[in-house]
């Protein structure tokens, strides 16, 4: 120990790259634990908008059907409304409103206005801030500020006068209308208040399947998306489980990357020592000390670091709409603990394999090595890579042959580079050489011989390039890898709905849906051959125990046919009828013909025959019923196709003319599908970012202490060539040169992983029947090895210049 103690105070410049690796990867380690430990529970929420009422009375509004293992449970598409007979026995106990609510768009508004009746706001409580409730269809009452009593608004429903303002409550914009007006707005109400004893209201409901009765906590139900908090930690796990993940993999693969490098400098080193009387188990159980100390410093340095981070990390991710409100960072002592073992773990298994060839230099081998890294590929090493390679090789076969969609998966896409990247990493020395030589060709045929320095001290230190290229290869193939995934992906997606659309012009409201006069008024338009559509759900449960939710369109087939080309395997879409669906080869049932037993939108159970099969495609196909099995359903899209002869300018007027008074848009079906084009939601690109934000920083700030641990160990080597005659400048620019090939090094390996990586993403989508190119996201490539190469040369260049600052005799001169 006492060795290992004078080491690291002697050769400090040596562990300077290991120790900040490690130091910025327990810091990291530490902020995702207590993040991860902070999003594991929601804090407790009591009712919103039904605060002040004292029982709320709610439809069906979740499938459950009984299995073998339990019972499952799906949220309903389209909840059931109480029945009529049920109202009726409620008004017997007391007043009972009727709750109601429709989106609302209005000019100058917020965009999330939501429509209700005015007798329904005591129950939150809103009051009157100003102006007094509504009287008549043309008056509304609004919270917050953003319109004062008096002014007259457009929207979507009408021009309206503000005669009132509540105070808002913070979790909704609301537009209170009459009561009569909102039910002809909403016609359809799923809940309402009752002003009456709550074991009477339970006695009067008894019998109605589904209805719940609620009160105290429970209240919160009826509030609009009352499961947001346990879906934003569900999505919070996985960000900061994702992040972690990949900062794991990093610390492991940079820190090894590292260390392995650090023994290899220390070769004469270890050579002397055997000389001296050394055992192979001393050197071991020596630089295993070194290891051990460094990263226990390291976990010291990282823990601090992490408890500065982690606040400032759970408020970016509160600004960018990750995270609720709420979230904040606890007092969790476990994620400390973790990070602390993390450190001398990580530092142990980096240095393991390097120890055991330390152990076995001999005791004159070491003292006559040239310069020039010899067997820099050892068995166990080529072993492990080609181990690692071939299954990355396998796991991919077997994934396209067995189920393509899988490698579409997030989590597939963003795990799956780290097993290239460790395979290429370890098979680096192989070809590392002659791609050094390859890419340095062109500077060593310039005149003078610096570009054949830089060939060959680059090829000769093979050890050093490979320990560089390391952090750049890491940052190359993650950016390739996961933007060009997600890019491709969107792409895939955007090739598929321009196939599927054959409409020239697609209808879409101001609102929640079209009102039946306006479809009547669609239809009536000459020369256009309308297909309304509307959004719902179908559930099927399959192999007896997995209830499963299917995003659905009900269209009648007809017009269907002459406004969409679906991507049908077998069958025919015209065959569409009241009893049967079209279903997608995802579908464990999908042979035409055969009947298959689901739960419609609204939990109605219906046995349907399966007219056609689509193909699979990236997931979004869906399937499609006739609106007779989409119940409460309402549309929300109307294709149009023009009829023969027809003129499409005198259609499109008629169209507008038809959608005017209720605030819809006419958009030719170019514009359509630029409006509404797949591109990568907010939360997965902000974890992305979070992801290969923390590649690059802790990657950077690794390839900078790498680089400044082989320029300090090469000041003899830079001394020489000013006693050759090089000029300072020479030399300096001879070591930014040397940076900059390294860096090329590694760019190439990540562009190799990230190109493996992204063929197996176009693979899969051919075998799913998506032909859509790949899109590679140069540009951050591009930057990310521009900051790499940044990087390297200052790196390099800041300690050469200072040790050159003494002179050209003094280095040579200086002690090992």
């Amino acid at each position: 120990m006492s060795v290992a103690l004078r080491t690291l105070r002697a050769r400090w410049t040596t562990f300077a790259g290991g120790f900040v690796a490690l130091s910025l990867g327990v810091a990291l380690v530490a902020v995702m634990g207590l993040a991860l430990a902070s999003s594991l529970d929601a804090p407790d929420r009591g009712p919103e908008r039904f605060a002040a009422a004292p029982v709320v009375v709610r439809g069906a509004d979740s499938l459950r059907v009984s299995t073998p293992v339990g019972e499952r449970v799906q949220q309903l598409a389209q909840p059931r409304a109480v029945p009529p007979g049920t109202v009726t026995e409620l008004r017997k106990l007391g007043t009972v409103v009727e709750d109601r609510s429709f989106a609302v768009r209005a000019r100058g508004g917020p965009g999330d206005l939501v429509g209700h009746p005015w007798s329904v706001a005591a129950f939150a409580p809103y009051t009157l801030d100003a102006g007094r409730a509504p009287r008549s269809a043309g008056e509304v009452v609004v919270s917050g500020d953003w319109a004062r009593p008096g002014e007259r608004v457009r929207t979507d429903h009408g021009t309206v006068r503000v005669v009132g303002t509540v105070a808002s409550r913070g979790f909704e914009h609301a537009v209170f209308y009459t009561d009569a007006r909102a039910a002809r707005l909403s016609p359809r109400s799923i809940q309402l208040v009752v002003e009456a004893d709550a074991d009477a209201v339970r006695a009067a409901v008894r019998g109605s399947a589904g209805v719940r009765v609620l009160t105290g906590a429970g209240r919160r139900c009826a509030d609009p998306d009352p499961d947001r908090d346990e879906k934003a930690l569900v999505a919070m796990n996985a960000l900061f489980g994702t992040a972690g993940g990949v900062t794991a993999f990093v610390s492991v693969f940079v820190v090894a990357s590292t260390f392995a490098f650090s023994v290899a400098q220390r070769r004469r080193e270890f050579g002397l020592l055997r000389t001296a009387g050394a055992t192979p188990g001393q050197l071991r159980g020596m630089v295993v000390a070194e290891a051990f100390l460094v990263g226990v410093l390291a976990s010291a340095v990282g823990c601090v670091l992490g408890a500065y981070g982690a606040p400032r990390l759970a408020s970016w991710v509160v600004a960018g709409g990750l995270a609720p409100a709420w979230f904040r960072i606890g007092d969790a002592v476990w994620p400390y603990c973790a990070a602390f073992a993390t450190g001398p773990a990580v530092a142990l298994c980096g240095v393991v394999a390097a120890s055991w060839r330390a152990g076995r230099t001999g005791p004159a081998q070491a003292l006559r090595e040239a310069s020039v890294d010899t067997r820099t590929m050892t068995w166990g090493r080529l072993l492990s890579g080609t181990g690692l390679l071939l299954t990355a090789v396998v796991t991919l076969a077997l994934s396209l042959y067995g189920d393509p969609g899988d490698l579409l998966h997030r989590k597939t896409y963003v795990s799956r580079p780290m097993l290239l990247i460790t395979a290429v990493a370890l098979l680096a020395p192989v070809v590392v050489r002659p791609l050094t030589r390859l890419l340095a060709w062109p500077a060593a045929r310039l005149p003078g011989a610096g570009g054949m320095l830089v060939r060959e001290n680059a090829a000769a230190g093979v050890r050093r390039t490979a320990a560089i290229a390391a952090p750049v290869l890491v940052t190359v193939a993650l950016t390739g890898s996961l933007l060009g995934a997600t890019a491709t992906l969107n792409e895939a997606r955007a090739t598929e709905a321009r196939e599927r659309t054959a409409a020239a012009f697609v209808v879409v409201p101001g609102g929640a849906g079209f009102a039946p006069e306006t479809l009547r008024e669609l239809r009536d338009v000459p020369g256009a051959e309308v297909s309304p559509t509307a959004s719902s759900a179908v559930y099927v449960l399959e192999d007896g125990v997995s209830l499963n939710r299917a995003e659905a369109r009900a269209a009648d087939p007809g017009p269907l046919a002459a406004t969409t080309r679906l991507p049908v395997a077998a069958g025919r879409v015209g065959d569409l009828d009241d009893g049967s669906i079209v279903v997608n080869e995802e579908w464990q049932r999908h042979t035409v013909g055969e009947r298959v037993r689901v739960w419609l939108g609204d939990g109605t159970r219906r046995t349907l025959r399966i007219a056609a099969v689509m193909t699979t495609g990236t997931g979004d196909n869906g399937v499609y019923v006739t609106p007779r099995n989409a119940p409460g359903a309402s549309v929300d899209r109307v294709d149009v196709a023009l009829g023969h002869g027809a003129d499409a300018r005198a259609v499109a007027a008629g169209l507008r003319a038809a959608v005017r008074a209720s605030g819809g848009r006419v958009l030719t079906g170019e514009q359509w599908l630029r409006a509404g084009r797949p591109g990568t939601d907010r939360t997965t690109r902000t974890g992305l970012l979070l992801v290969l934000g923390i590649a690059l920083l802790y990657t950077g700030i690794s390839l900078a202490g790498t680089m400044v641990m082989a320029t300090s160990d090469r000041v003899r080597d830079l001394a020489v060539l000013r006693l050759a005659g090089a000029t300072r400048w020479q030399v300096l620019r001879l070591v930014g040169a040397e940076a900059l090939v390294v860096v090329a090094v590694g760019g190439v390996l990540g562009l190799l992983v990230a190109a493996l990586d992204l063929a197996g993403i176009w693979g899969a989508l051919g075998l799913l029947s998506v032909r859509a190119p790949v899109r590679f996201p140069w540009t951050a490539v591009g930057t990310a090895v521009g900051a790499c190469a940044v990087l390297a040369v200052i790196s390099s260049a800041a300690p050469a210049a200072l040790a050159l600052r003494h002179g050209t005799t003094q280095p040579t001169a200086t002690r090992e």
